[in-house]
């Protein structure tokens, strides 16, 4: 994730406020647990009226030892006292037991959720996401929504009920004395809530610093020799210190705020605490308070700080994790721009004419792509694509494979439109190389059968001898168990080529794209993808795009795709003989080749008659 991504996802957090229809996404996520909530709601309850009652009991106990000398009565009382701290020792158990189980049914529901809703959605939708956003919403927001249900859930019930509880407690001993207690609490819960905003207010100042510090360290590192070469080592330092600077006084001013916070609730406690022992005093010379009920006070006071601080602390977490939550939600609502129509089809073959009819795309709100483009492909027909960077080559093909849908215009596979058949008939018969091939983590054996899992060790080294990968995958050390890596690191670009095209020789598809496949390789290997891909191509209609002439020059038809539209097509013969768009290409961009294979005059110029006899 870069550090402007970072700075906008942090931006994000603390903003948003729980509203009625995010509590009601929320609850929807503990529906199908409810058995399971109330059970946890319920132990917390329970756990939290003991607290308050334990308290209770111990004032019956000092008032029977000490004003009565009821030895009897001491005795019952700690025996009761005995048995609830078994039963609120299971009840703790029980509790933190179901809060767990509830957090990680929901953390794997919604993961479940996102994964799948993410593979349902667009490129277009990756191409506005960075991968760092969309892991932070699979991992730590969605970590942050079960931890808001369970253990938020928690503390927040255990913190109300416990000060709910501790004031019925105190009602019930000496209402007066009672509400002078219940007078201290809003004030605290006041001043919490209110030290917790500045707080955050400077902790996300403080992230937001870090996170530029941590994109300075990035860009100095990177480029250390360019920062060398021009002498820039004074001016990154100060603008170094500028940002640590601006770090340490958010910082500085957060611990500050922390470090006045607990003190402010001592002194303000302290002085109710004094207020109770002073005016029990009074109460206990008239006999309107027992000494139990004088010590009763002074701990139900003391239990009740600690609630009123958690609330807070929950105040402040409530927040990140309904942000997250919001953001999850814009993620599963989120549509896909292509998807299966209700009445959607299983296409029978891709092996029929292919037809663009004045089809025209722009992604998003950029410029045209593709302008009333039309194009017939016939069976088992090989289409080479050349042109500018940008002309729309990589587009033509990302149509076809249905990866977009046409602005305007239809494309259409045996007479009918693509649109009625379902993506899953159109994606898994074709078969797709490109120039940059992703291998999975794993084997060799396991990327190549990774589109075809029903196939036989036999077939997946078939496919590997036909695509001209076996001889260099059994000099491997494990051979086909060889681990690739992570991205398939391990292996050189070649290799994971070769791999690529054996896994779409394996996947036998009806349409084959290469999308400049061999322009990493070296010469050597390049003639192993191009053996490869002869054997892949045979009686399958395929597309290519590359640069290299000894890949399209074999093609059926050629393609010079220019602004979006066919500027020229034919052989490479024809299109040689004409001097066009092409040839201009073919002289400028293979230069190197027919400097090889033909030779050139001085100024470059290459004798079509010449190229054309070699041929």
């Amino acid at each position: 994730m870069s550090d402007q991504e970072t700075i906008e996802l942090e931006e994000e957090e603390y903003t948003s406020q729980l509203t009625a229809p995010v509590f009601r996404r929320i609850l929807s996520l503990v529906a199908p647990y409810w058995h399971w909530a109330l059970g946890f709601i319920f132990t917390i309850l329970l756990v939290s009226a003991l607290d308050a009652y334990f308290t209770f009991l111990n004032k019956g106990i000092v008032d029977a030892g000490i004003n009565l000398r009821d030895r009897a009565e001491v005795t019952r009382l700690a025996t009761l006292y005995g048995a609830f701290i078994l039963v609120q020792s299971g009840m703790v158990f029980t509790c933190i037991y179901l809060a767990g189980v509830l957090g990680e049914r929901i953390h794997y529901d919604l993961r479940k959720r996102m994964f799948n809703h993410l593979q349902s959605l667009s490129l277009s939708y990756y191409s506005q996401m960075s991968v760092g956003r969309l892991m932070a919403r699979v991992t730590s927001d969605s970590g942050r929504i079960s931890e808001l249900v369970t253990w938020g859930a928690l503390d927040s019930t255990w913190a109300a009920v416990n000060i709910t509880t501790s004031a019925i407690f105190m009602m019930l001993i000496n209402w007066r004395l009672g509400l002078m207690v219940l007078l201290i609490v809003p004030i605290l819960v006041v001043i919490a809530v209110q030290f917790r905003k500045k707080i955050l207010v400077e902790f996300r100042a403080s992230r937001r610093a870090n996170s530029k510090i941590t994109g300075a360290y990035n860009e100095n590192i990177q480029g250390v020799r360019v920062v060398k070469a021009l002498g820039r080592e004074d001016q990154n330092l100060t603008e170094f210190q500028d940002l640590t600077g601006a770090m340490y006084r958010a910082s500085y001013r957060a611990a500050w705020l922390s470090a006045l916070f607990l003190p402010a609730v001592q002194i303000i406690s302290s002085v109710a605490l004094g207020a109770i022992v002073w005016y029990g005093g009074v109460q206990s010379t008239q006999g309107l308070l027992t000494i139990g009920g004088i010590q009763a006070f002074v701990s139900y006071l003391t239990f009740m700080l600690w609630p009123v601080q958690d609330l807070a602390r929950v105040y402040a977490e409530m927040q990140h994790s309904i942000a997250s939550a919001e953001r999850v939600f814009k993620l599963l609502d989120t549509p896909s721009e292509v998807r299966d129509r209700s009445d959607a089809l299983d296409a029978p073959t891709l092996l029929g004419q292919i037809e663009f009819d004045h089809v025209d795309f722009h992604y998003e709100d950029r410029a045209p792509v593709l302008s009333d483009f039309t194009l017939t492909v016939n069976p088992g027909e090989m289409i080479a694509l050349v042109g500018p960077t940008g002309g729309g080559k990589s587009t033509i093909v990302n149509l076809l494979c249905r990866f977009f849908e046409p602005r305007a215009g239809v494309i259409r596979i045996n007479g009918r439109d693509y649109t009625e058949y379902t993506l899953q008939s159109i994606h898994s018969r074709i078969g797709i190389v490109l120039q940059t091939p992703h291998l999975f983590s794993g084997s060799v054996r396991e990327n190549i059968r990774y589109g075809r899992l029903d196939a036989t060790d036999a077939d997946v080294e078939e496919a590997a001898q036909i695509a001209g990968a076996h001889d260099f995958i059994v000099t491997l050390e494990k051979g086909y168990e060889q681990n690739v890596g992570e991205g398939g690191n391990k292996l050189s670009v070649g290799q994971k080529q070769l791999i690529s095209l054996a896994r779409a020789v394996l996947a036998r598809p009806e349409l084959f794209i290469m999308d400049e496949a061999t322009s990493s390789v070296d010469t050597l290997t390049e003639a192993l993808i191009q053996r490869g891909m002869e054997a892949l191509m045979r009686g399958r209609t395929s597309f290519v795009i590359a640069h290299r002439l000894s890949t399209i020059r074999r093609a059926d038809r050629i393609l010079v795709i220019e602004n979006g539209k066919i500027a020229e097509q034919g052989t490479h013969a024809d299109l040689l003989r004409q001097r066009g768009h092409y040839y201009n290409l073919y002289t400028q961009q293979f230069r190197q080749q027919l400097e090889v294979q033909y030779g050139v005059d001085e100024e470059g110029v290459v004798e079509v008659n010449e190229v054309m006899t070699a041929d």
